[in-house]
């Protein structure tokens, strides 16, 4: 049995450390793709979005892996793999939401305290405004029912003794009314981010905090997330949306958010066609031709000096 025939038959909940990280990358390689054609096209009503980073400890690194999800329906939006906990790093991640929510809608985003996400929320819901008629550039402005929220904890001991919610854009009310249409609790938090940090690290053996199976290359951990975050939105049920109260019966994040009407197998994941990007005629280099293309019936000029004798028919 091939590669292939052996992953599809393996069951859902035994993947984990058994599977060659060389095999999880091979098999991971187009599920970016399936995450980028089905989820980031612009249709959805995000409301309220949450993103964290997790430190993951590799062999001989330290990298950062930020998420970011949708409350409402707990579906996984995006993810960035970086060696550096840097401004790239926080920008990548929020033109992945950007790419997902439609534009200029009412929105709520709560981090945690880093610096660098105030100014790249900014930088990635903003659209170009012309002001000013006739010529001129035209001015970035910010979506005016955009909220920021920052909800920061202070531990000692290991435990959360004090935590502080501010709001960094946007009002308090607003901010508020998002968070009960979300249904994200009652006042500003980050747990849901936290929660699907934790799904992560349970679920991505390289994600443990001590194992034998750490990291050692990016490539292999960005395959790994998007393996676990294809499958957590589209072929694993969520509890919480399956209860009674939510949809009231077994429910994907996918499901939740309507990209889909049904439950998918890890092999259709495997399996699923993506249509191939439209043709674009490459641009000419050099100048444009002035003379006319040569009729393809017409025969071509023979080159060179002509012959004053014919050639002999016969060979000494």
């Amino acid at each position: 049995m091939d590669v292939q025939s052996r992953r599809l038959c393996t069951p859902m909940n035994s993947m984990n450390e058994r599977w060659p990280v060389g095999e999880i990358e091979q098999e991971s390689m187009a599920r970016p793709c399936v995450h980028h054609a089905l989820i980031e096209q612009g249709k959805l009503d995000l409301v309220h979005v949450q993103a964290d980073e997790i430190r993951v400890k590799g062999r001989s690194m330290i990298a950062w892996m930020g998420l970011a999800m949708m409350v409402s329906t707990r579906l996984w939006l995006g993810g960035v793999v970086s060696l550096t906990r840097d401004t790239t790093l926080a920008d990548r991640l929020l033109q992945q939401v950007r790419a997902c929510c439609q534009a200029a809608c009412a929105l709520l985003i709560c981090t945690d305290g880093w610096a660098a996400y105030p100014n790249s929320i900014k930088r990635a819901f903003r659209d170009k405004v012309k002001e000013t008629a006739g010529r001129g550039r035209a001015c970035l402005r910010v979506w005016s029912p955009l909220c920021l929220a920052t909800v920061i904890k202070r531990t000692e001991k290991k435990r959360v003794v004090e935590v502080t919610r501010k709001m960094t854009l946007g009002g308090l009310d607003q901010a508020i009314r998002l968070l009960h249409a979300s249904h994200g609790g009652t006042v500003l938090n980050t747990a849901f981010i936290e929660r699907l940090n934790g799904t992560m690290r349970e679920r991505l053996a390289a994600l443990t905090r001590k194992c034998r199976h750490a990291a050692r290359r990016l490539e292999a951990l960005s395959s790994g997330m998007y393996l676990i975050g294809c499958t957590y939105n589209l072929c694993w049920p969520h509890h919480e949306l399956s209860k009674a109260t939510q949809m009231g019966f077994a429910c994907t994040p996918a499901m939740a958010s309507g990209l889909t009407n049904h439950i998918w197998s890890v092999g259709e994941l495997f399996t699923y066609k993506l249509a191939p990007a439209p043709w674009v005629e490459p641009k000419r280099r050099g100048r444009p031709r002035t003379r006319p293309w040569p009729e393809p019936k017409m025969p071509k000029r023979p080159r060179g000096r002509p012959r004053k004798t014919p050639l002999s028919t016969f060979t000494v």
